[in-house]
Formats: structure tokens, C-alpha cells, sequence
């Protein structure tokens, strides 16, 4: 009686481990044959609005498209180190494939066949188009090559098991890309995917449960900065509903609010890629995020007196 317990148990153990296996597998995207040559202006365009210097750049230095990466980025999970993504065929990217690329920005799936941990926020960047993301892979590899690598994740058990990430991608990843809104005009729908797409506004400013996944249901509400330290502000109109959109658009260039105060804190440098983007994309920006519905977010903390 007991030998067949034991079985049962054992068998039990082996199926709950193949649908865990099954559930965690990462599942790369066929990548469609290329129609067009790639567009390297709008790679760079998109490369503004991702702001991916921000994070890859190499700390410390002033040149912003030197991507050896290096940042730590602090989150309630441990410390993520941003990696190289230059064109240096050991240490950065120079080596992958079209189709490596792709999978990596849209799936988050490593060209080893392993999940991307989500503070690579591929949760935003599976709206864009596949054309869109051959343009930024394509104007990457104008960009210098920088040798060195990150140093790894400080992440502790059981977080550091990329496995796992594929659980969390079922709860709160989805993988359909951008649809316009006919009934709305073709700038709000430019700012639409900006914002919502390369631009992943809503990574830092939702707030998130204790699995790290955005609550959908105040999305753009704001909440304590994911990096442990602050308040990330609320940008729907309960936030900056006094804002016009030339405020919101000029903002998004310089970094100055309407009533005299400036960004700061990790907004600073996102601002410096945003000021680089064309005035029209800025103004489709600016179109979309007022006309977001006032959102209440959570309720931030007291400051302290003089403070």
C-alpha cells in the first residue's frame, strides 16, 4: 500500500513538473520575411522614443550611444545590471540575427532560447511593428561597438529562476501587437503607439502588484518608483489634467512643467531622448496622453516636514 503511495506521489510529482516545463517554455515568434530595406532615420527615431540610452548607455560617460550598458536597476526583486546591446560581436549584440533581435524586443527571448527577465520591459514593446523593430535593430548596428560585459543579475532565489519568468508572462504579458483606433485620428494614434510601444510610459508610471505586474486598472496612475526610491507621478488627466497638450508636448522636449518646475530623477534623461525626437511625434505624444481619463493611483506617501 504504501510502494503504491509512493508511486502515486512520485507520478503526480513528474506531470505537475512536465506542465510546469510545459507552461515555462519560451515560445519565439516566426519572424516574417523582410518587405522593404531598413528605414535607419526611423530607427533612430524609435530609438529616441525608447529611450534606450537611457538605461544602456554606459554610466558615467557623456556619450549617450556608447550602449555598454552597466546600470544597475534596483527593483523589490534584487538589482538588474542593463546589458551591452553595441555591435560588439562578443559583448554586445553584433553577433545576433535579425530574427534574434526581434525575439528579444518582442518576446522577451534570449537568442539562447531563454526568458528575459521583465525589467527589459519587452511587456510594452510587443505592440510594435516587426518593420519598426528591424529600423532600430538595423540604426543599432551603426552605432559604435563597446567591449566589456555587464556583470550578472543580483537577484535571490527563487527570482533568479528564468524558468519562472514564463509563469509570469502568462499572468500578465500580452503578445498582440498595436491596432490603430478608427475612430480617433491618425496623430492620437502616432502618440497612441509611442507611448504605449517604444516609448513604455506605463512601466514606470502604473503601479504594480506584489508579482511585479502593472494593475491594468490604473494604468498611467503613478505609484512608488519600481527602482525603490520616490514617487513616479500620475499622467492621466487626474494628474495633469491642467496640463494643455503644448504643456504636455513641451514638457516632453525640455522638461519644464507649466507651473515652473522641472523634471528630475531618472525623468532627466528620458526628457534628453525625447527632445530628440521630431516635433510631430512630441505633439502625438502629448495628443494621447490628454486625452487619458482622470485615473485615481495610489496615494502617496507624506512628506516629511522639510522636506
Amino acid at each position: 500500500m504504501l510502494r503504491r503511495a509512493m508511486l502515486a506521489v512520485l507520478i503526480a510529482m513528474v506531470v505537475a513538473f512536465g506542465v510546469y516545463w510545459w507552461l515555462t517554455m519560451p515560445a519565439a515568434m516566426a519572424v516574417p520575411a523582410a518587405t522593404r530595406a531598413p528605414d535607419l532615420a526611423n530607427g533612430k527615431e524609435l530609438f529616441n522614443a525608447g529611450g534606450c540610452a537611457s538605461c544602456h548607455a554606459v554610466p558615467n560617460q557623456d556619450d549617450r550611444l556608447r550602449l555598454g550598458g552597466g546600470l544597475p536597476l534596483g527593483s523589490p526583486f534584487g538589482t538588474f545590471y542593463v546589458p551591452n546591446i553595441s555591435p560588439d560581436p562578443n559583448d554586445g549584440i553584433g553577433r545576433w540575427s535579425e530574427s534574434d533581435f526581434v525575439n528579444a524586443v518582442m518576446r522577451g527571448i534570449s537568442p539562447d532560447g531563454k526568458h528575459y527577465f521583465p525589467a527589459f520591459p519587452y511587456t510594452s514593446y510587443h505592440l510594435a511593428k516587426v518593420d519598426d523593430v528591424r529600423d532600430l535593430f538595423a540604426y543599432l548596428k551603426t552605432l559604435p561597438a563597446v567591449q566589456g560585459k555587464s556583470r550578472d543579475h543580483d537577484v535571490p532565489f527563487p527570482f533568479d529562476i528564468r524558468r519562472n519568468v514564463g509563469i509570469w508572462k502568462l499572468l500578465f504579458m500580452n503578445t498582440g501587437t498595436f491596432v490603430p483606433d478608427a475612430s480617433r485620428s491618425e496623430q492620437w494614434n502616432r502618440g497612441a503607439y509611442l507611448v504605449n510601444a517604444f516609448g513604455h510610459c506605463a512601466e514606470c508610471h502604473s503601479p504594480r502588484n506584489a508579482l511585479g505586474g502593472i494593475i491594468r486598472s490604473q494604468r498611467f496612475a503613478g505609484g512608488p518608483n519600481p527602482e525603490g526610491e520616490g514617487w513616479v507621478p500620475n499622467i492621466t488627466q487626474k494628474g495633469i489634467g491642467t496640463w494643455s497638450e503644448k504643456d504636455i508636448a513641451d514638457f516632453l522636449e525640455t522638461g519644464d512643467m507649466p507651473e515652473g518646475d522641472s523634471a528630475s530623477g531618472a525623468m532627466r534623461p528620458v526628457i534628453k531622448n525625447l527632445a530628440q525626437l521630431t516635433a510631430e511625434d512630441r505633439a502625438a505624444m502629448a495628443a494621447y496622453l490628454k486625452s487619458l481619463p482622470p485615473v485615481d493611483g495610489p496615494t502617496p506617501p507624506k512628506r516629511k516636514e522639510g522636506s
